[in-house]
C-alpha cells in the first residue's frame, strides 16, 4: 500500500512588532539628563571653590572651631623613582652588573621632591 504525498502547512508564530518596540525617548527625558550634567558640573565647581577657600585660610593660620569633623593641610614629598625597576636594569646594562641598584639609589639622592599638599577632613 502506498501513502499518498501529504504536506502538511507549518505554522510559525508572527510576532507583533508593535509589542517589542521600546516607548520612544521624549524631549523631556533629554533636556532632563542636559539639566543633571549641568547642575553636576555646577555642584563640582562650587566644592571646587569651597576647598579653595578653606585650603587658603588653613594656610593662613585659622582654626578649626571645635566639633564632629576636623580639617588640616598634609603636606608630601616624593622622592621615590616610580621606573626603578625600568632603572635599575638600564643601570646593570650600562653600568656592569649589579650596579643598576646604585645608580637608582643616586638618582634618587639627585631627584627634587615633588611636593603636594591635599585637604583632608574627617
Amino acid at each position: 500500500m502506498a501513502t499518498p504525498n501529504v504536506t502538511r502547512d507549518v505554522v510559525i508564530p508572527f510576532v507583533c512588532q508593535s509589542a517589542s518596540i521600546p516607548n520612544p525617548i521624549t524631549q523631556f527625558e533629554l533636556l532632563a539628563i542636559l539639566s543633571l550634567r549641568n547642575r553636576a558640573r555646577q555642584l563640582v565647581e562650587q566644592v571646587e571653590e569651597a576647598e579653595a577657600s578653606v585650603r587658603v585660610r588653613l594656610d593662613s593660620g585659622a582654626t578649626v572651631e571645635a566639633g564632629e569633623h576636623s580639617a588640616c593641610l598634609r603636606e608630601s614629598l616624593r622622592r621615590n623613582v616610580s621606573w626603578r625597576h625600568v632603572a635599575e636594569r638600564l643601570g646593570d646594562r650600562l653600568y656592569g652588573e649589579d650596579r643598576g641598584q646604585a645608580y637608582c639609589e643616586n638618582v634618587l639622592k639627585n631627584t627634587r621632591p615633588s611636593r603636594s599638599i591635599s585637604l583632608t577632613i574627617l
